[in-house]
């Protein structure tokens, strides 16, 4: 039986705490280091390898750890969320995100269907719609192809999805199948949508508007930014835009859409790509194949989440790792660093993804605990980030925890040889001096020039950013946040911390303000 218990009140948890934390500048030097660097990594799907040899951990570490999540019955909460148990309690319901790309345990029935069902039906609707584009089978009012997509939506309708585009947009144009320039519009800034629609070409363009109640702020004023540019153009909006919504929303059955394509209330919008969120935009800019190799790596991903050894678990091994760090050593903070340009929004993603999963300071019950959750997350892609907040990192005050990942090749393809060595190999030498420099540091007489080292890292390992390997890289980083939220026994599928804000901004413009509110109202002529 599952049972949700506070961490402080689990004995391995007062275990873990009086464990001798590992010297990283002692172990990672010389042969030692070398053997580390074999021993502590995990392979994880899609090609791809977890390697945490530049952890504070050791066996006995891991050893605890392992108790740690035996405690917390992590595993069997994985067992209980992928079998249609109602794990987001805040809202009292399932959490079925996994369910997009493969049957993990049993057959989950709700609102009258098969959730496994359903979600292929609509990714069989997509993908009908989809090639009906590419084959110009549906155009635009003149019978001309459309060309360019176009997302409307904000948080995890575009985030995730805006991440994932950008990962595989020179991957699709090297391998042929590209077939569509996807732009997107989230901030309700105008300049947002404004500046989009000055770069593209509205006839020959399909929006596609995401909002899974159909009444979200941001995205419907955007679609009527859209609406009124379409408008302008002397265009039929309707034979222009398609909709992503749930089935009770007012999108779903309006005529103002080609198409309504569906979800449901058992997907948070941040774990929301790999549904008709991502495969709409996806499937219409490279084809539904790549979106469906996509599914096949998160859903081989989610497989190895399974599995209740933690060495043989990169997400469950990763997660606990994280929880040590967080709680036990006490680090605040988390950069996640992707040695990959197309990586670019992808620790925007994750921001999202950790930070309104894991930002919570009451229990499943509602009840405060008295310990720390989740850590604030940024980052950057390296090289860039080397040239920005990485001195902070090497010789700060705070030690930052840092996620690597990085490819044996690139996506294109094309490279130079300067200085006996390639661009690639140039990026590749940088991820591996970083994460020794971390670990060691360097001494120097000059306190200015000193390293402290001990800074720990682990580096995610790839041979190429493709979809599989971006499905399963997106997979682990869900599953680790939702790992951690297990520990903490947290919610991570709610977000109350965004509501109220929202109710305040409608008092304001209502003119319904007062005190403060109406003072910063008045200075900003609203």
């Amino acid at each position: 039986m599952v049972t949700w218990n506070n961490l402080d009140t689990m004995d391995s948890y007062q275990e873990l705490a009086k464990v001798t934390p590992v010297e990283l500048t002692k172990v990672m030097a010389g042969e030692s280091g070398a053997e580390r660097v074999k021993k502590y990594s995990v392979p994880m799907a899609a090609g791809l390898a977890f390697n945490y040899a530049s952890k504070q951990v050791d066996d006995k570490v891991l050893e605890t750890l392992a108790k740690l999540a035996d405690d917390t019955q992590l595993i069997e909460k994985f067992e209980a969320l992928y079998n249609g148990e109602v794990i987001n309690t805040g809202e009292k319901r399932m959490v079925l995100h996994h369910m997009t790309r493969g049957q993990l345990g049993n057959a989950v029935v709700a609102d009258g269907a098969d959730k496994r069902t359903f979600y292929i039906e609509q990714q069989k609707r997509i993908s009908d719609l989809a090639n009906k584009v590419h084959n110009g089978e549906i155009t635009n009012a003149a019978g001309e192809k459309f060309t360019t997509v176009v997302q409307i939506g904000i948080g995890g309708s575009d985030l995730g999805p805006r991440a994932m585009y950008l990962a595989l947009e020179n991957w699709a144009k090297v391998n042929n199948t590209f077939k569509m320039e996807a732009k997107f519009i989230s901030n309700v800034d105008p300049d947002d949508a404004a500046g989009v629609l000055n770069t593209i070409d509205v006839a020959h363009s399909l929006f596609v508007l995401v909002s899974k109640s159909g009444t979200t702020l941001e995205t419907l004023t955007n679609e009527s930014f859209v609406k009124d540019a379409l408008k302008n153009a002397g265009l039929d909006a309707s034979k222009h835009m398609i909709a992503v919504t749930s089935e009770t929303s007012p999108l779903a059955k309006s005529d103002d859409y080609l198409a309504a394509f569906f979800m449901d209330d058992y997907i948070g919008g941040r774990y929301s790509s790999t549904s008709a969120v991502g495969g709409a935009v996806l499937s219409l800019a490279f084809g539904p194949e790549v979106f469906a190799q996509f599914l096949d790596g998160a859903a081989a991903a989610d497989t190895t989440a399974k599995n209740k050894n933690i060495l043989e678990n990169p997400a469950l091994l990763d997660a606990l790792i994280g929880v040590y760090e967080r709680n036990v050593l006490g680090y605040p903070t988390t950069a996640v660093l992707p040695y990959s340009q197309a990586l670019s929004r992808f620790p925007a993603h994750l921001q999202q993804l950790d930070m309104e999963s894991n930002g919570k300071s009451v229990n499943r019950f509602g009840e405060p605990i008295n310990y720390v959750t989740g850590p604030v997350i940024f980052g950057e892609p390296g090289t860039n980030g080397q040239h920005s907040f990485y001195q902070l990192l090497h010789q700060g005050t705070d030690i930052v925890p840092l996620q690597f990942v990085g490819f044996k090749n690139n996506q294109m393809g094309r490279d130079v040889v300067i200085e006996d060595s390639t661009s690639q190999q140039k990026l590749c030498a940088n991820v591996a001096a970083q994460i020794v420099a971390f670990a060691c540091g360097k001494e120097d007489a000059d306190r200015n020039k000193n390293f402290e080292g001990g800074r720990p890292s682990s580096i995610i390992i790839g041979e190429q950013l493709n979809p599989q390997s971006l499905g399963a890289l997106l997979s682990h980083f869900e599953n680790k946040v939702m790992f951690q939220g297990f520990v903490w026994n947290i919610n991570s599928f709610d977000q109350e911390g965004v509501q109220l804000g929202k109710v305040l901004a409608k008092r304001v413009l209502a003119h319904e303000t007062d005190g403060a509110l109406k003072v910063y109202s008045d200075l900003l002529n609203i």
